[in-house]
């Protein structure tokens, strides 16, 4: 029988299913995703980017009534992004940038394939139409207002705001310009200059033409914050070291220093203890290191858990003080904003919900926290107006979508673009995930979401699917996610719950939320595949259930749950029946050198024998059951040969294999057609291998 023959029998067969759905794919995935939040500096606004079925377009929001209005007018699912958003120092005007890879850095992605090709390029947008400024990325806006810095092909350029000047460029320097930090009285700028091995501070004085870098030396510095006077600079140094591809709970301390701008001369005013902590681990900010006042605000896991810590910098010449714990307790922080004039930090945490987000505000020299908001919804990425009354932040809950919200005083949020959301998206048809513990099979427990039926009735068993995360330092919530992949994983979660499937969703070991050890997980990846453990753990805790058929357990996951998906279907067949792995690392050999070319396994071979032996391909004479593999082949996390080398060997093997392979597509797929595409795919291949 053909292939076309067959999609004909099935999409007949599945109509009556499909009509008895209460909703659709299409409609799960239409509602916007919310990002790059951004406060401006004057004038109390806030301006934030909606992607809309793959249109991308700006949105800002003014006191005294915040009601969004959307700025740009793009009409096209065409892949390209919008990003890196600032506000010009008078607030009336928003820069940003559209195209280009920015997590990478790599080609502009194509992913329409369109034969005119693509380009990065920095607009700015007021009352008007978007007007450009120049090809680039990494906009930095001079507090003058005159200007604004950038980078292209690792160098800084710079761009006057008004007038006919053509963008020029202003360094011509060894290495790849990062970080671009504007000097308060907008004079000098502060960049990190990467080299491979190590990298350097540099300030460039636009009016004396001069080059200075700051206190070099062999390790890693970056995160450079200027002090309110703006004659000195902090910045952080990692020292240089082998990269390590497993668990990393200690290395060489890393410090904070502070240079004179003017001089270059640097000093170390504090230094991270030995054991815990003394691995840099980052928060989600703009700049990590925060100058507020006479006080530097850094995050530092010393206790096990990302906390936010406060210290005074000490005088020249004085001892280091001790850096004060302003979040103390038993949870991590992940998004944090200084307050305008340094006055506190709002943040989010999993502070007494640990598989949930929500804000808190603190001071910047005593500890102890307020909440900001509570109760079952998920917050993230706040800022504070300018004018100190208002925190924007985003939001979402179980059933509604991620959408951009604004508590004002002591009112109560206000979603400022209300009307985004299609009229026909299902929130009172979305199930409402529990929260369940499982057991790993060596004894760790792990946490997850169940997504049960609404029709499920007493006494039957149903097919379910065990979904993984990628990252792996991610962590799924109860609600819809803060990242627009894993939104769209949830998004996918509740539609595979509404077509008859039980999904677990499960927080594997070297996620994060769970404090230090449990990310920097024994013997975890590359290092001997420890999460296996949380594989077959989860399998297992499913053929228990009286409401799980047993013999029809699937797997599904995406980047590192591509990998543990094709991990389980190769050790654990007999428990897994099918699976689908969205391009999922199936080598670590391979995987490894694609972030660190310098990698060579005949150097290393214990390493390299460890990291076959943990890799899907090493098991794939004991692998059976069928798989779908999804993957673009411009992706840039996880090469696309890793899915051409497995799909030849499970050939050679004898096994059942389909493919949905997307020309010119990077990993985090950039088209929403794509994404439906796959989803679909999903859904259909693992209904044929699972329902009865």
């Amino acid at each position: 029988m053909s292939n076309r023959i067959t999609s004909v029998l099935l999409v007949v067969i599945a109509a009556p299913l499909a009509a008895q759905q209460p909703f659709t794919l299409e409609q799960v995935t239409a509602a916007p995703f919310p990002e790059n939040l951004t406060a401006a500096p004057a004038g109390g606004k806030v301006a934030w980017q909606l992607n809309a079925r793959g249109v991308r377009n700006l949105w800002v929001a003014a006191p005294p009534d915040y009601q969004g209005r959307q700025i740009t007018s793009n009409t096209e699912d065409d892949g390209q992004e919008i990003n890196q958003v600032e506000w010009t120092p008078d607030g009336q005007s928003v820069i940003y940038v559209r195209g280009g890879d920015f997590e990478m850095g790599r080609e502009d992605p194509n992913p329409r394939s369109n034969p005119a090709g693509v380009e990065q390029v920095i607009w700015i947008v007021d009352s008007g139409a978007p007007r450009r400024l120049a090809e680039g990325h990494s906009p930095a806006v001079s507090p003058k207002g005159d200007r604004v810095a950038f980078v292209q092909k690792g160098q800084i350029w710079m761009a006057m705001l008004e007038g006919d000047a053509k963008p020029a460029q202003a360094v011509h320097a060894r290495g790849s310009a990062q970080s671009l930090r504007w000097s308060p009285d907008g004079t000098k700028l502060a960049f990190v200059s990467a080299r491979g091995d190590h990298s350097f501070i540099a300030v460039y004085d636009p009016a004396a033409s001069q080059l200075r870098y700051l206190d070099a030396g062999v390790d890693h510095d970056g995160d450079p914050v200027w002090s309110a006077d703006s004659r000195q600079v902090a910045f952080i140094r990692v020292p240089a070291a082998p990269e390590i591809f497993g668990p990393q709970r200690t290395a060489e301390p890393w410090s904070i220093r502070v240079a004179d701008a003017a001089t270059g001369r640097g000093r170390q005013v504090w230094k991270a203890e030995p054991g815990r902590g003394s691995v840099f681990h980052g928060i989600v900010a703009r700049d990590p290191l925060m100058w507020a006042g006479r006080r530097l605000i850094f995050p530092w896991e010393r206790t096990g858990w990302l906390h936010l810590y406060s210290l005074e910098v000490p005088s020249q010449g004085a001892a280091p003080g001790t850096p004060l714990d302003l979040t103390p307790g038993e949870f991590e922080v992940e998004h944090v904003t200084l307050a305008p004039n340094g006055s506190g930090l709002v943040y989010s945490s999993n502070q007494g919900d640990i598989d949930r987000r929500h804000l808190w505000r603190t001071a910047v020299d005593q500890a102890g926290a307020t909440p900001v908001t509570s109760g079952e919804g998920i917050e993230w990425s706040p800022v504070v107006t300018s004018d100190g009354k208002g925190i924007a932040f985003l939001r979402s809950g179980a059933q509604l979508p991620a959408r951009a919200a604004i508590l004002v005083a002591n009112g109560e949020p206000k979603d400022l673009a209300p009307g985004s959301i299609p009229s026909d998206f299902p929130a009172d048809r979305l199930i409402t995930p529990q929260p369940v513990m499982i057991s790993a099979t060596d004894g760790m427990l792990i946490h997850g979401q169940l997504f049960r039926p609404r029709n499920l009735a007493a006494g039957e068993r149903r097919p379910a699917v065990v979904f993984f995360h990628g990252g792996s330092r991610r962590q799924m919530l109860l609600g819809w996610h803060y990242m627009y992949y894993y939104n769209n994983a949830y998004a996918m979660n509740q539609y595979l719950a509404s077509r008859g499937f039980i999904v677990l969703s499960v927080n594997y070991r070297s996620g994060i939320g769970y404090g230090l050890d449990f990310r920097e997980a024994i013997d975890y990846g590359a290092r001997g595949a420890s999460e296996f453990n949380d594989v077959t753990g989860a399998g297992l805790y499913l053929r228990s259930r009286p409401d799980v058929d047993a013999a029809r357990i699937g797997l599904w996951g995406g980047s590192y749950g591509g990998y543990l998906t094709a991990l389980g279907l190769a050790r654990a067949s007999d428990l897994f029946a099918a699976g689908v792995d969205f391009h999922g690392v199936h080598e670590w050999n391979v995987e490894i050198r694609n972030f660190t070319p310098s990698y060579d396994p005949e150097k290393q071979q214990e390493v390299a024998r460890i990291a076959y032996e943990s890799s899907p391909i090493a098991w794939v004479k004991t692998w059976h059951s069928p798989v779908l593999l999804i993957h673009g082949d411009d992706d840039r996390n996880v090469p696309f040969s890793e899915t051409v080398t497995l799909a030849a060997a499970l050939r050679k093997q004898g096994v059942e294999f389909e493919e949905l392979i997307f020309p010119d597509e990077i990993h985090d797929f950039l088209l929403y057609a794509h994404w439906v595409e796959a989803y679909h795919a999903t859904e259909e291949f693992l209904r044929r291998k699972l329902m009865p």
